[in-house]
């Protein structure tokens, strides 16, 4: 596919839960960078339950620019059906997410979109394109980021991409549409990569940022949710084959 419209617009989701700590400053900085590159978009926070005053922050931003919109979502968990209920909600060509920790830096959207209508399918923000993208980390965080990235690699034969767990990336819609995806756990990226119609990748390389205010939402759950999409990416993969 080639894509060379610079007037797309990009829908971007930002789940939340309990960021009252970093939303203001993630909002302001977005607004800022996307402004300078001229970008046309929407920020739609989906807040999972928030009892911090996250809700609030994101209304009272929302107030004052149209451009931001607060969904909310009521008894439901999860970080990837969080971001799909943010991206149902637009019309927009151009799907993008990241996380509203300030982990993610707002300044490489502009890249994301550059690279997004510049011919690639799907654009990544990738920690280890760089060599100190995760400089700072715990060793155990590293080993076990390791670990899920190279045993996603049998999925990714066709597309190597150094980071398929990242959160924080611009898609084309029609590379997704119409594609059920898995709505609980946190790598919807992984998903989108393995049974999205996705023929070219780009990646720009960030170093992670350290969370300054609010907790990680990393518990065991993520770790059995990814190994349950790795049962069924492997389940299609099985049925595919034997299909042909």
């Amino acid at each position: 596919m080639e894509y060379n419209d610079q007037s797309e617009e990009l829908a971007l989701a930002v789940p939340t839960l309990n960021e009252a700590g970093n939303i203001a400053s993630l909002l302001n900085t977005v607004q800022r960078v996307l402004a300078l590159s001229r970008t046309s978009y929407t920020v739609t926070v989906v807040d999972d339950g928030s009892t911090d005053g996250t809700q609030e922050i994101v209304g009272g931003c929302s107030a004052r620019d149209r451009r931001i919109r607060l969904l909310r979502r009521e008894g439901e968990k999860g970080l990837a059906g969080a971001v799909l209920h943010g991206w149902s909600h637009s019309r927009a060509e151009l799907l993008g997410v990241m996380d509203a920790d300030l982990q993610h830096p707002p300044e490489l959207l502009p890249l994301l979109v550059d690279a997004a209508t510049d011919g690639a399918d799907i654009a990544i923000a990738s920690r280890y394109a760089a060599e100190d993208g995760v400089r700072g980390w715990n060793p155990v965080r590293v080993l076990l980021s390791r670990l899920s990235t190279l045993a996603s690699r049998p999925f990714l034969r066709k597309l190597p991409t150094t980071d398929p767990m990242s959160g924080f990336f611009v898609v084309h819609r029609e590379c997704i549409e119409g594609i059920s995806f898995q709505a609980k756990g946190f790598k919807l990226l992984l998903e989108i990569l393995v049974r999205g119609r996705i023929r070219k990748v780009r990646e720009i390389p960030y170093q992670f940022g350290v969370r300054r205010a609010g907790r990680s939402k990393a518990d065991p759950a993520v770790a059995f949710q990814y190994l349950r999409l790795l049962g069924r990416l492997s389940l299609d993969a099985v049925l595919k084959s034997g299909s042909q």
